[in-house]
Formats: structure tokens, C-alpha cells, sequence
């Protein structure tokens, strides 16, 4: 079989009764319809002999993963190995199985379920699906730093120098709209948010934060967006309001038919964030560190991943740091450390921070994934700390009742202060900011 370049990947989507193709993204370099036609092929003569085609590796090291949703349409996605060069098989595995999770949780947020399941013109729905392209590019492409939701699945989050001026006036602009879910996106993360825009399921918050950012991509002050809930309203669209503030901090409301976009803009927005905008400028300072200046955080920290378990919400952050002891190898660039923190994500939650109690992962995916290594299964008692020692940095993974967290550290760390600095880390964060 024709592979895919090394670190490249490409999906496919296809009607799953007939094997119509829908629409490829991906690589550059598409693979050729006869290929097309085998990977859809070899899964239905499967399907025809009870066996479920889940996934497979390729010889060059390439890996290939099936989806069927709704018993109508079928993902597949390539992948020419794991992205630069990191990552064992079962890393890609987890990687690709979010992936098609998350495509097929885009399309309903765009077209809905109806649409999918009910094909009645295939050249139409062909046309329609386009409107989720740049939505799907931005999570095959996952090259935005500092960005995790799509992988963890808990909503990416920021928190601002002052979170109560802040949540007033998201409450307050939600309410006017007649509205109980708003939200600020700052940086692409979400500053402050409605209670029941937390209570949406974690799939849906950080899909509709992806979405938010490829709106404001593309340049628009504002919007009126249908969108479709995946989990909470498949087949009834609300729409989705957005206002720029500033250069990089957008509101949000999920509403009805009323208010107007233009009613809103102009008696609404001016009145409740005018008067913090300063506010907002302290807000935009914090950037892709995440975390405010009453924060300080250890110097021999790398990056970390923080993800409170009981709100589904997570902050993470990569220090760039050119100090480092003679004699020892170099850092790591920040796209690389980003890269890792994740590879040790997937590392930790699949062998050893048992994901039946990790609220980010419904019972549904569960049941459906079953990622967790056979050794898991043959321990006496939960593992709450791990570490991981490689050529480029120490990591280590540390679960509590309500946190999990993921930090990288130099080489020079002694391999038993780990946890210590893990220790502290969280409670500084905690403490500072009662995340």
C-alpha cells in the first residue's frame, strides 16, 4: 500500500453503507482512489464476517484507524507515522482514535445530526460538509501551542488577574441576551465562563472553542453562527454570537432567535465591556503562560499541564529558558516541549492514571477505546504519581481527587526531587488561584 510521508496525516470520509467518497483533508499528497477503495474495502469484507476493523500499522511504521458513526458515515485516517518522529504506536493509536472523535463531533456541531444520518442527496451533502473544513484542517493540523482540549478533552483554560470583574460581566452580557451560556475567550482559551456553559459536556466546550478561534481567524468583528450541540442538541441549532473586544478576546453568547447580531452589537457589548477594558489588557498580558503574575513558578519547571478532574478545565504552559548547566544537552525548543507534554499525557493516562476515574473521558468513550495496557489491569492499587526519563527532559505525572498534572523538567533535576517539584508546583497554582 502507497503510505504517507513521515509526521503527515490524512483523513478520509466516506457513506459507510456504499463507500461514497465525502471529502479527503490532510497531506498534501493524497492517496490515489484505488487505495481509497481497499481501506474502505478490506473493513466492509471485515464487517461481513463479524469482525469490527479497528486499526492497523503499516511496515513503514504508518498506522491506519476506522470509525463508523451512526451506522452511516465511516472515518478513516493515514498516518505516516508518529508526528516528528515521537511517539510509540499506541500514542498514535490514542491520538488518531481523538482525532476521528473529534472530526465526527465538528460535523454535527456544523450541520447537525439529521443531516448525516438521513443522506438524501450525496452531491449535496458533499457541498454542505465544506463549511467544516476550516474546523477540520485546525484539528488535523494541532499545531496551535498551548492548545490541548482536542487531546484532553477538558476545556483549555486561562486565568486572569481578575477572574470576579470578569465573571460579572460575562454573567451579566449572557443575561442580556437573554442567554444562560457566555463565555470570553482570550488567547484562544476561555477566561470566564456561564455556569451552564460549564455544564456543557467536555467534548462540546472544546469544540465550540475551536470553532471560536477559527471564527476569529478569520478576521470578522462579529458573527451569528449556527451551531448544533453534539451530545446536548444534535438535531436543533442555537446560534452562536460572537464579538470581538479586542485583538485576541472574544464574548460569546448560545441563544435563540432573539437578541439580533446587530442589536446586540450596539446595545449591548459597548455597555459591558467598554468600561473593562483595561481589564482585558491585563487579561490579554497573561498570553500563552496561562496563569497570572501572582503565580511563580519554579524555575527548573519546563512546561506542565494542569487539568482540575472536577470541572473539566485545564491550563498549561511552556517556559522558554536558554540557562542550562555546562555540560548538560540542550533544552528543548517550546514546539517540542508542547509536543511532549502531550506524548506523556497519552503515556500516563493509557498505563498508569487508570482512566475510569479521569472525568475528562465519558463512560461512552470508555467502553469504546479501551486504550489501557493489559499490565493496568494486574495492579493492586491505583497509581497516583509516575515519571518518565528520556534524552530530552524528565517528566512527571501527578493524580489527586480533583487534579492531574503533567510536568517536564530539565535533565539536571535529580530524578528523586521530581515529585517534590511536582508537589509544589500544584500547590502554588492552587493556592494563588484556587484552580
Amino acid at each position: 500500500m502507497m503510505m504517507l510521508q513521515h509526521g503527515s496525516t490524512q483523513l478520509l470520509c466516506l457513506t459507510a453503507s456504499s463507500g461514497v467518497p465525502l471529502f479527503t483533508r490532510g497531506a498534501s499528497k493524497q492517496l490515489p482512489f484505488s487505495v481509497i477503495g481497499s481501506l474502505n474495502g478490506v473493513h466492509m469484507f471485515g464487517g461481513g464476517h463479524g469482525v469490527v476493523l479497528l486499526s492497523c500499522e503499516t511496515e513503514g511504521g504508518g498506522k491506519v484507524v476506522w470509525r463508523v458513526f451512526q451506522d452511516s458515515m465511516m472515518l478513516i485516517v493515514v498516518s505516516g507515522g508518529g508526528q516528528d518522529g515521537a511517539g510509540d504506536s499506541k500514542e498514535d493509536e490514542v491520538r488518531l482514535q481523538r482525532l476521528l472523535e473529534n472530526v465526527w463531533s465538528c460535523m454535527v456541531l456544523v450541520l447537525g445530526q439529521d443531516e448525516l444520518t438521513n443522506v438524501r442527496n450525496v452531491e449535496r451533502l458533499k457541498r454542505d460538509l465544506r463549511s467544516c473544513f476550516s474546523l477540520i484542517d485546525q484539528l488535523l493540523e494541532d499545531r496551535q501551542e498551548g492548545i490541548l482540549g482536542n487531546l484532553t478533552h477538558c476545556a483549555d483554560s486561562l486565568l486572569p488577574p481578575n477572574p470576579t470583574l470578569l465573571q460579572e460581566a460575562v454573567d451579566g452580557f449572557a443575561q442580556a441576551a437573554d442567554s444562560e451560556f457566555g463565555c470570553l475567550i482570550v488567547h484562544g482559551r476561555i477566561a470566564a465562563a456561564t455556569e451552564k456553559w460549564w455544564r456543557l459536556a467536555p467534548p462540546e466546550v472544546v469544540l465550540l472553542s475551536a470553532l471560536i478561534r477559527s471564527l476569529s481567524a478569520s478576521g470578522s468583528a462579529s458573527c451569528d453562527y449556527p451551531v448544533f450541540l453534539p451530545q446536548g442538541s444534535p438535531t436543533v441549532a442555537h446560534r452562536l454570537l460572537r464579538f470581538q473586544l479586542l485583538p485576541g478576546a472574544d464574548v460569546c453568547v448560545l441563544c435563540g432567535p432573539t437578541p439580533s447580531l446587530h442589536s446586540a452589537e450596539s446595545g449591548m457589548v459597548g455597555r459591558f465591556w467598554t468600561p473593562l477594558v483595561e481589564t482585558l489588557r491585563d487579561c490579554l498580558a497573561v498570553g500563552e503562560h496561562s496563569l497570572p503574575r501572582s503565580v511563580s513558578l519554579r524555575p527548573d519547571v519546563l512546561a506542565l499541564l494542569l487539568i482540575n478532574r472536577e470541572t473539566r478545565r485545564s491550563v498549561s504552559c511552556v517556559r522558554t529558558s536558554t540557562n542550562r548547566p555546562l555540560g548538560e544537552p540542550p533544552l528543548p525548543s517550546k514546539a517540542r516541549c508542547w509536543e511532549i507534554l502531550k506524548l506523556f499525557y497519552i503515556f500516563s493516562t493509557t498505563r498508569y492514571f487508570n482512566q475510569e476515574e479521569t472525568l475528562c473521558v465519558s463512560p461512552e468513550e470508555r467502553a469504546q477505546r479501551g486504550n489501557t495496557d493489559d499490565f493496568v489491569l494486574g495492579f493492586s492499587h491505583q497509581p497516583l504519581q509516575c515519571y518518565l526519563v528520556t534524552e530530552e527532559c524528565k517528566s512527571y505525572g501527578l493524580q489527586t481527587p480533583q487534579h492531574q498534572l503533567f510536568l517536564l523538567a530539565p535533565l539536571s533535576v535529580p530524578t528523586f526531587a521530581l515529585r517534590t517539584v511536582a508537589t509544589q508546583t500544584l500547590s502554588d497554582i492552587v493556592g494563588a488561584t484556587g484552580f
